[in-house]
């Protein structure tokens, strides 16, 4: 069960431009179909992650099991600030992760697997993160600075290239990355790499 004392950091809450991200990795002639690909990663979720960047350790829920609505993750994050995640949203295809106080960003992360363009001899991973910096100082050190959003830039597009590894079959390219960036102003900025 949950620790209740662990509130969920909503991005209404935080602070700067609202940031939409999208890292994505295309394989064609996968081994395994989405839905086994996404129970290989809910099982070890710390396997595909680079541990010298975000080192996930579950903390609630069976080690080596299935994610649960309910179980969190604590995360060691390069750098100075280390956070929580509680899963929100847990499927064959897909989980979901939002943010608890004191993690550096505020909002939902969602991991999913599905069949690229309805294509039976092809798969798309795909990593949709929706937030914002949790306060200003974190604001200040991820956007303006920038080295947050590389290093996080980093660790999901490591994570997309470690599932399409265990994936088998072949990548269509590297892992692309989208960003859509909502000021508070309205203004809206879109980047892909």
């Amino acid at each position: 069960m949950a620790d209740s004392s662990h509130a969920e950091q909503p991005a209404a809450t935080g602070s700067g431009p609202w940031l939409e991200r999208r890292y994505y990795i295309d394989v064609v002639r996968p081994h395994l179909t989405p839905a086994q690909l996404m129970a290989r990663v809910q099982a070890d979720l710390p396997h595909f992650s680079p541990d010298l960047l975000a080192d996930f350790k579950k903390e609630s829920g069976a080690e080596h099991a299935p994610l649960h609505v309910g179980d969190e993750f604590g995360i060691k994050i390069l750098g100075p600030w280390n956070g929580r995640v509680r899963v929100t949203q847990a499927g064959p295809a897909s989980f979901e992760f939002s943010t608890l106080e004191g993690h550096p960003e505020a909002g939902r992360i969602r991991f999913e697997a599905h069949a690229l363009d309805g294509r039976a001899d092809a798969l798309r991973f795909e990593i949709h993160s929706r937030a914002r910096s949790r306060d200003g100082l974190v604001a200040f050190a991820y956007d303006t600075i920038g080295g947050g959003l590389l290093m996080q830039e980093a660790t999901w597009t490591e994570f997309c290239r470690r599932v399409a590894a265990v994936c088998g079959g072949q990548t269509l390219a590297d892992v692309v990355v989208e960003t859509v960036r909502r000021a508070l102003d309205g203004t809206t900025g879109q980047t892909k790499a």
